[in-house]
């Protein structure tokens, strides 16, 4: 023992801490640092027979006892490891959510693996099963939710999503391969965003290569001159040209699909390879994938913004360019075109951090229109098969015409509308409830008198009456400030004169009068005045301390000071504007020019002291109107915010009362848009006995969820955006609808969650008890007793080698096939002597015997008669109604195709026919309504039903059955332990035989998917020849003879078509049945192996060593501290449904 202990014990143990160890059960050791239950049985059991068992050595052998305590150490040193999980008190501190659950959980399952390590099991099964399950516990995630993300062009898709993320992430502009591609948007824990860019394989490029090249030339090959981009021959061009630029239009017609392709090895390159970007921040997101999906034309504005600063040429360049060198003529070549990659993209896959999509919603944003390229066209299909959720997005403006919703939706989805309706299926989103419009609303609604529009009203008034108060104020003060300013003026020439005037005096010059003339004289006594002024500046200092300078100053000031007058040119237009003002002036300037001889110093420093006064005096007067002017104005700019603010508020008021007309018309035209379906769909089944007023379901209940939403204002006013200006309609965040969403997407995912918690949860209680219950032993059993069970039921040697070893020795990948498989020779035989275990136990018939082989052969028994009856089903339920639902699709082929090629113009026709039928409207598909709508209401009663009941009765009966039969023959001394046992055993087959019938439910789900719209591409595979023929017409009056043709067809092969895809929907369903058998197989033989695992712990011993004697009490000790937080986490789960938890905050859509 003690040569043993070396390995566990950490290198240089503490004497100290040794000696303070005084047994296995001192409560100075925890064995773990979780919190224990003082009074467990098990803890107790387990720590008294370890005691029990080392009591000898203990009395007898000191040494031995340190030895022993050398474990306690070993446990004593690992006591400070970090928690694995964390415990909980009780259910009232856990802050319960799904995914919070489900990541205790898993910390939980860590925390078992971490100590199941340290056990020594005996029996290999046992550790394979256990293994298996801890896989298969941390295999579990939080479930995906698929949220297809429909609507029109225009209709704000990419704003709406990415105010609902948050962020900017999908590009809403530049962008044409956006509405071109599936984009899916799910989260991811990272902070930066990343993207995985598909393209197109080079087979499906050159398929959809081959049909743009017959788009763009006519029936005789010519080329189609197309101005409209939105046209067939539009389309394929700027598509070839993108990714092809150098090519031209003639040559593009000559050349073939391989010849296009060569073209440029880069792109043939590209070609089926994934491109991946990772960035920090949507900005830089945006400008990495822009590199994959911007248009050509923005390269072409970035190229013309390098050529407006062209490089100066060098000396040398000049040279050698006048010498024709080469290096010259190479740089003088513009560069090509870089081909665009948009066009090949097929799909783009987004991960970020936005907070709707913490709980596994996933949104899928899906072409806007029916593209081109096939592949782009599958993906979309691909995720309406598999999409939980349909989101389909329309502006607000449209969404309330009638039979909006239905168009929207289609007639090939309306076809899933017969099962039981889910609220959760379809939701309606009103985009663009910003664009408003009062007055329209206000008549349509009738608000007029609503009491709250009354009171925004009245306020508008208000607010609109004190701004017309201030206008009138504030053009009072403009007009005054003008007259003041115009008087200023003329105080100004006057002043400026009298000075001159003085001037002249002082320097002997005569002086002639100017202000009231303004012909050639006054001309030139302003020259003569600029001469004199320029002569007095630079005259003697003395006269320069005569006071006019001084005046000068102040003047020049009051110049500077007032923008109006700064020029003569301002002077003269002022005089001009005041005629009044000037004819003053004017008799005041005669007056100084007749009295001019008589002028002396004294009285024209009076005069200009008196002018100067006048001046001051009038500045002070203009300063003060600018004041009002400017008060005015400040009043009138708080008045207008405030004027747009309230008028928000009423454009808020409008949208938001326009949006509870639009749900509410929505949410009805919906119920009447089932109604119609349901009497269709009745109508066919039954023409005599239908009655139009019979209420097939309760419509009343049903209740599409409609939210509106204004995606732009949503940014702006969260600042998502920047330079977009203000909000135009909402000031509160909520009231944009978008917040409601948000919750919305939370709430979609709500149920998946919390199924996959209680599952999870579930799973790992019956784990950690089936653990438990074999950790603990059997206690005083006697070994006869025990290997009595044993030689009974054990299945050796499976159990030594495991089932899983067992197949792969047998060469077979069932687990049925392994346990059940023969004994005897065959080809396999003897290939494989190396490692093989000893020869399965069998009876004398050769049967291999023990409870997973017995549960196996009765197990497959079920599964065989389970797919038995699920092929009845189908075919009673579904085959007569294929076979009626075929012959009326028969029935309307050929009016069908007459209607489908007089309802377009000929020239898509034509395209929808290269396209095999699938173009803008699908031809294929409206040759099968027929056939969908008749098996409809059927289909949705086969698949609703409980098809699985009579096999989960069956398994249990046979694991009850083999239960009794071990009870019974166990030894008296096992009864109650065998009873107790049993009771585990079940408690974890009802988990795992759960488990097993949700998945294969959930494949049941994908495959009628799958199978329910598998006619339309059987029909489309049977017109390819049809197709392809009426595409060869060509010349004169080829439009007429390929319906013709085409028309013939139909009718020449409709019955056999559609009698075919009856037989082809038929036999998939029998191929899903098989499926569904296979994953049956799988689960239950691995059900059985747990079984005997659990059953097992009645006759497989513990050791009696000591340190896994304390192993095991710290395994008892974790698990139990699991099943303890399993039922707190399960408590808390129950007082949040029952709404004991306030904190909530998931919420229903407005209704």
């Amino acid at each position: 023992m003690s040569n043993s202990l070396p390995v566990l014990v950490k290198p240089e143990p503490r004497d100290v801490a040794l000696s303070q160890v005084s047994s296995p059960l001192s409560n100075n050791v925890p064995l773990f640092p979780f919190k224990t239950e003082a009074g467990d049985a098990a803890r107790a059991f387990l720590g008294l027979a370890a005691h029990a068992a080392n009591s000898n050595e203990r009395d007898s052998h000191l040494p031995k006892h340190e030895d022993v305590n050398m474990q306690d150490a070993y446990i004593q040193d690992e006591e400070p490891a970090p928690t694995l999980f964390k415990v909980f008190e009780s259910a009232s501190d856990i802050a319960y959510a799904p995914e919070e659950a489900l990541k205790a959980g898993l910390d939980m399952v860590s925390g078992i693996q971490e100590v199941l390590k340290k056990i020594h099991l005996s029996s290999k099964m046992r550790q394979e099963v256990w293994m298996r399950e801890i896989e298969t516990l941390r295999s579990q995630g939080a479930p995906r939710t698929l949220i297809a993300v429909c609507g029109a062009t225009g209709a704000g898709k990419s704003s709406i999503l990415n105010a609902v993320l948050d962020d900017n992430i999908v590009p809403t502009s530049g962008m044409r391969a956006c509405t071109a591609v599936v984009t899916e948007l799910a989260y991811h824990e990272k902070p930066t965003i990343e993207a995985d860019v598909s393209f197109l394989s080079e087979l499906e490029w050159r398929q959809e290569m081959t049909i743009l090249l017959q788009d763009l030339v006519d029936e005789d090959g010519n080329i189609k001159r197309s101005t409209d981009l939105k046209s067939d021959a539009g389309i394929a061009w700027q598509k070839v040209h993108a990714v092809y630029p150098s090519i031209t239009q003639e040559q593009l017609v000559k050349m073939s699909v391989d010849q296009v392709i060569n073209q440029d090895p880069r792109i043939s390159r590209i070609l089926g390879e994934t491109k991946k970007i990772s960035a920090r921040d949507s900005k830089t997101f945006a400008k990495e994938i822009g590199k994959y999906i911007d248009s050509k034309d923005q390269k072409r504005r970035e190229k013309k913004s390098k050529k407006d600063k062209p490089a100066e040429k060098s000396l040398m360049d000049k040279v050698r360019e006048a010498a024709g060198s080469s290096r010259a003529t190479k740089e003088k070549q513009p560069e090509p075109d870089p081909p665009a990659l948009w066009p090949l993209i097929r799909q783009v896959n987004v991960r970020c951090r936005a907070a709707a999509l913490s709980t596994g919603a996933v949104l899928v944003d899906l072409p806007g229109v029916a593209d081109a390229n096939a592949a782009r066209n599958n993906i979309a299909k691909d995720y309406m098969k598999k999409c939980n959720c349909i989101w389909i997005l329309a502006p607000i403006t449209r969404a309330v015409d009638d039979k909006t919703a239905r168009d929207l939706l289609g007639d090939a989805f309306k076809m899933q509308l017969m099962s039981a309706y889910d609220d959760h299926a379809i939701t309606f989103i009103a985009s663009k409830c910003d664009d408003i419009s009062c007055s329209e609303v206000i008549r349509a609604l009738r608000l007029e008198d609503d009491p709250e529009l009354e009171a925004i009203e009245e306020r508008l008034d208000v607010i609109n009456d004190e701004k017309a108060e201030w206008e009138k104020k504030k053009k009072a003060a403009e007009k005054l400030a003008k007259g003041i300013d115009t008087e200023l003026e003329g105080l100004r020439k006057h002043h400026r004169e009298y000075n001159a005037h003085l001037e002249a005096l002082q320097n002997g010059d005569t002086f002639a009068p100017t202000l009231t003339g303004k012909g050639a004289s006054g001309n030139g006594s302003s020259g003569k005045k600029r001469k004199n002024y320029r002569k007095g500046k630079t005259g003697s200092p003395k006269r320069r301390r005569s006071g006019l300078s001084d005046d000068d100053d102040d003047d020049d000031d009051f110049l500077v000071s007032d923008d109006d007058s700064s020029t003569a040119e301002s002077i003269d237009s002022d005089d001009e504007s005041d005629s009044d003002h000037d004819e003053d002036l004017g008799s005041d300037t005669e007056d100084v020019g007749v009295d001019e001889d008589q002028e002396t110093e004294d009285s024209l420093k009076e005069k200009i002291k008196e002018s100067k006064d006048a001046i001051k005096d009038a500045r002070e007067h203009l300063s003060s109107a600018r004041k009002q002017k400017k008060d005015a104005s400040d009043h009138l700019s708080i008045l207008s915010k405030n004027l747009a603010k309230v008028q928000r508020e009423k454009n808020a008021f409008c949208s938001l009362k326009r949006s509870e007309f639009s749900r509410d018309v929505l949410k009805e035209d919906f119920r009447i848009g089932l109604k119609d379906l349901d009497d269709a769909a009745a109508e066919e089944r039954d023409p005599e006995n239908f009655n139009p007023n019979a209420i097939l379901r309760d419509y009343d209940a049903i209740d599409l969820p409609v939210f509106t939403c204004s995606s732009r204002d949503y940014v702006r006013l969260k600042g998502q955006v920047q330079g977009d200006g203000e909000a135009s309609c909402f000031t509160n965040v909520n009231d944009t609808g978008v917040p409601d969403l948000q919750r919305w997407c939370h709430q979609l995912t709500v149920s998946s969650r919390e199924r996959a918690a209680r599952n999870f949860l579930s799973h790992l209680n019956a784990f950690a008890k089936s653990i438990q219950t074999y950790v603990e032993g059997t206690g005083d059993v006697t070994a006869s007793d025990r290997e009595a069970l044993r030689e009974k039921w054990e299945s050796t040697p499976l159990a030594q080698h495991g089932i899983a070893q067992a197949m792969a020795w047998d060469g077979a990948g069932d687990a049925f096939d392994a346990i059940l498989g023969g004994l005897g020779g065959g080809l396999g035989a003897g290939l494989f002597t190396m490692n093989q275990p000893a020869p399965l136990k069998a009876d004398r018939q050769s049967n291999r015997v023990g409870i997973a082989p017995r549960l196996c052969t009765e197990f497959a028994k079920t599964v065989d008669n389970c797919v038995q009856e699920l092929q009845q089903n189908f075919k009673s339920g579904l085959e007569e109604k294929c076979r009626v639902g075929a012959a009326n699709a028969a029935e309307a082929a050929v009016p069908t195709t007459d209607d489908f090629a007089a309802s377009m113009h000929w020239a898509t026709y034509r395209a929808t026919l290269r396209r095999h039928g699938s173009w803008r409207r699908d031809l294929n598909i409206e040759l099968v309504n027929p056939f969908t709508r008749n098996i409809a209401h059927s289909w949705s009663t086969v698949f609703e039903s409980n098809l699985f009941a009579p096999f989960e009765t069956a398994t249990l009966d046979s694991i009850n059955s083999l239960l009794k039969d071990v009870e019974d023959s166990a030894a008296p001394g096992l009864k109650d332990r065998t009873n107790k046992q049993a009771e585990v055993c079940l408690e974890e087959a009802r988990v795992a035989l759960k488990n097993a019938v949700e998945l294969v439910k959930q494949t049941l789900a994908t495959e009628q998917k799958e199978v329910s719209r598998c006619i339309a591409p059987h029909v489309q595979a049977q017109l390819i020849e049809g197709y392809d023929t009426a595409m060869q017409e060509r010349g004169t009056g080829s439009v007429a003879r390929q319906k013709a043709y085409f028309r013939r067809y139909i009718d020449e092969c409709k019955d056999n078509i559609f009698d075919d895809g009856a037989d082809v929907l038929l036999g998939r369903l029998t191929k899903a049945a098989d499926a569904i058998g296979e994953t049956l197989d799988d689960a239950l033989g691995k059900l059985a192996e747990k079984i005997e695992v659990s059953l097992a712990v009645l006759w497989e011993g513990v050791g009696d060593d000591p340190a896994q004697a304390k192993c095991r009490r710290r395994v008892v000790e974790i698990v139990s501290s699991v099943q303890e937080q399993v039922k707190l986490w399960n408590l808390a789960s129950k007082l949040k449904n029952d709404g004991v938890d306030a904190n909530g905050d998931i919420v229903m859509p407005p209704s």
